[in-house]
């Protein structure tokens, strides 16, 4: 019998993959004992792949792939073999202020749907034939899945999107056994939010945290993920949970 919080040898897919959060919580997997394959539409997946395969010894395969390519997603998906754990958390966090540039903004406003919502959508689906009674789907939500920030519409929209989703699919997927949860992490140090947010928005982001202020790291985040994975877990289906320091109490 499986001890409550064992992973070690669950089939594990985490989608953006090649750094951040992704990364973070493919290492965590592997470091736990599972076989993970790595998918991003970067190529730095590969080189993040092969490192941590070293790392820990594990069946750990990185994987180009890019989720707004139906064509690419289903046969990606298709060429992995059977899937215990989905982990859904490929995102982009770009601006789409509504007053900005006509062009420029519809592009992108497209653009951060289709990653951060659509994607999803297609990988849960091209995952669900490989995935059994006892699969867990996992997203990456936000917690501007549950609350807001001027100029990034598209982003919150596709969040909220993220928690819908996970409901809807929560009733769908139950009768075949299969949970599906989301994260809704806060202010996290990555690469992107260390580029694009500014001091004083730091400072004000990281003073509404109401315990141990400061960056919340990725390694600190990926525990969580392989919590839903485990039996421990095996009753928790619908549910957005947020890793925010007390950033958004809802």
């Amino acid at each position: 019998m499986r001890a409550p919080f064992d992973v070690s040898g669950k089939r594990v897919v985490v989608t953006g993959a090649a750094r951040g959060i992704g990364l973070a919580v493919a290492a965590a997997f592997a470091k736990a004992d599972a076989d993970v394959a790595m998918l991003d539409r970067d190529d730095l997946v590969i080189e993040s792949a092969a490192a941590l395969a070293v790392d820990t010894g594990r069946a750990v395969t990185g994987r180009r792939c890019d989720i707004t390519d139906r064509a690419d997603i289903y046969g990606t998906m298709g060429s992995l073999g059977p899937i215990d754990v989905l982990v859904n958390n490929a995102g982009v966090g770009w601006k789409t202020p509504v007053d900005g540039p006509r062009d420029e903004v519809d592009m992108v406003f497209e653009q951060v749907i289709d990653i951060n919502l659509n994607g999803h959508f297609y990988v849960t689906r091209a995952a669900l034939p490989a995935m059994g009674r006892g699969g867990r789907v996992i997203f990456t939500a936000s917690i501007w899945g549950k609350a807001a920030g001027a100029e990034y519409a598209a982003y919150c929209a596709a969040k909220h999107g993220i928690i819908g989703l996970v409901r809807s699919l929560a009733h769908e997927l139950g009768p075949r056994g299969i949970t599906v949860n989301a994260i809704c992490p806060g202010t996290i140090r990555t690469e992107l939010n260390e580029k694009h947010i500014t001091k004083e928005a730091r400072d004000l982001v990281l003073a509404s945290m109401v315990i141990n202020r400061g960056w919340i790291e990725p390694d600190e985040l990926a525990p969580f993920y392989l919590f839903l994975a485990t039996d421990a877990a095996k009753d928790i289906t619908g549910q957005a949970y947020n890793y925010d320091r007390g950033q958004v109490m809802a």
